[in-house]
């Protein structure tokens, strides 16, 4: 077993210390799944867009274990209402039953958000609701023109080996040093980098492992998100983990075969 993936990491300037796989719960993974997730080092959990009682259930049960410090809660709003935004957000903490989460992300902005959100945001990390900022979206170059703004402590950014512009449009513009923390999303491309059908002649399908460790594997990214429907595919998800770094010959194959999907199958936001 490889140790590259296995060890915990600084999640950018905001200190959380985060296993390399993250897991959401829109796909409708199980408790025990989730719980099994933890135990092998899985704290990054995104309740996002669809807050599922699994999640809310297993983040109960580490609460009352006293592991609470041990997770990383992201609690998502879509709303461009700052009201409603404070409202949605103390809701989904007392449906949690918690006091504070780790993480706001902000989702789907293609521009800044308006003063009035970020307003509404930063009431609420005063108040002690939440930790940090996030935001996400597929407006890749927005990512580096907001990383110097100290508000936001990471971002969630779409990448995969049929998605690549993040290298050069995020990756390689955010400087290093106090940088934000990065969170990769749709790491099989919606599901085409493992679908038969879609492969160039002869070639098999990527597993979701394949995916994760591609995302994975570049230095900038800290964590990546899973959205499994059930245990086997959480614990594919966890065999990233595992295997650690694709070889150089594995990740040659991963990015032929993204490229091939890129060029002959779009997608919404497809760049």
């Amino acid at each position: 077993m490889s140790s590259a993936f296995t060890e915990k990491r600084i999640l950018g300037r905001t200190g959380l210390a985060v296993g390399r796989l993250g897991v959401g719960t829109s796909y409708g993974v199980d408790a025990a799944s989730l719980s099994e997730a933890f135990e092998r080092g899985v704290n990054y959990f995104y309740w996002g867009s669809r807050r599922s009682e699994a999640m809310a259930q297993v983040i109960g049960d580490v609460d009352r274990a006293g592991r609470r410090a041990d997770l990383v809660v992201v609690l998502q709003q879509y709303t461009r209402s700052a009201l409603f935004l404070k409202w949605s957000f103390d809701r989904g903490l007392r449906r949690l039953g918690l006091d504070r989460a780790d993480v706001l992300l902000l989702g789907w902005y293609g521009k800044a958000p308006s003063p009035r959100v970020m307003d509404a945001a930063m009431e609420l990390r005063e108040r002690g609701r939440v930790g940090h900022i996030a935001l996400s979206g597929h407006n890749r170059p927005l990512f580096p023109e907001l990383a110097a703004d100290g508000r936001f402590g990471l971002f969630h950014v779409r990448y995969n080996a049929a998605h690549r512009g993040a290298e050069a449009e995020v990756f390689a513009r955010i400087p290093p040093g106090g940088r934000p923390g990065l969170v990769a999303f749709t790491a099989t491309r919606w599901g085409d980098l493992l679908n038969p059908a879609k492969m160039p002649e002869g070639e098999p399908a990527l597993s979701a492992s394949e995916c994760y460790r591609f995302a994975l594997s570049h230095p900038s990214v800290d964590v990546v998100l899973c959205g499994p429907k059930d245990r086997e595919q959480m614990r594919e998800a966890l065999r990233a983990l595992e295997l650690g770094p694709l070889s150089p010959q594995e990740a040659e194959r991963v990015r032929r075969i993204g490229d091939h999907v890129h060029a002959r199958h779009r997608r919404p936001f497809a760049g």
